[in-house]
């Protein structure tokens, strides 16, 4: 089950570059509720950038949010990613809640491979 495929015409927004003022503009088109959020993890990773001396956790940061970012501009993928996680955290049995994990887990990793990554 893949998820680039299922909604390749229902894109909101072109796929942004992958800079922190790219990413921003996209969110606040496809996710405006969760800029606090990336605003947040932004401030965290240049923290860690300086006390690690190492560009790392800003180049995992501006994966993280590519990946959202991804998935945000197909509001048919964003939805069941959404309703995946739901029934995942909601399921009485085991087998139900790992059927769901696979489903979520399929999506975002549709988003990395479409990223290229």
């Amino acid at each position: 089950m893949t998820a680039q495929p299922e909604h390749r015409a229902e894109e909101l927004i072109p796929r942004p570059e992958r800079t922190i003022t790219a990413l921003r503009a996209a969110l606040a088109v496809v996710a405006p509720d969760r800029l606090l959020e990336m605003q947040t993890e932004q401030a965290e990773a240049i923290t860690k950038a300086i006390d690690s001396d190492t560009l790392d956790p800003l180049r995992g940061f501006l994966l993280r949010w590519a990946v959202v970012v991804e998935i945000e501009r197909y509001p048919a993928t964003a939805s069941k990613l959404r309703r995946a996680e739901y029934l995942m955290q909601v399921a009485a049995e085991a087998d139900d809640s790992r059927r769901h994990a696979l489903v979520a887990a399929e999506i975002v990793r549709a988003a990395y491979r479409a990223l290229g990554t």
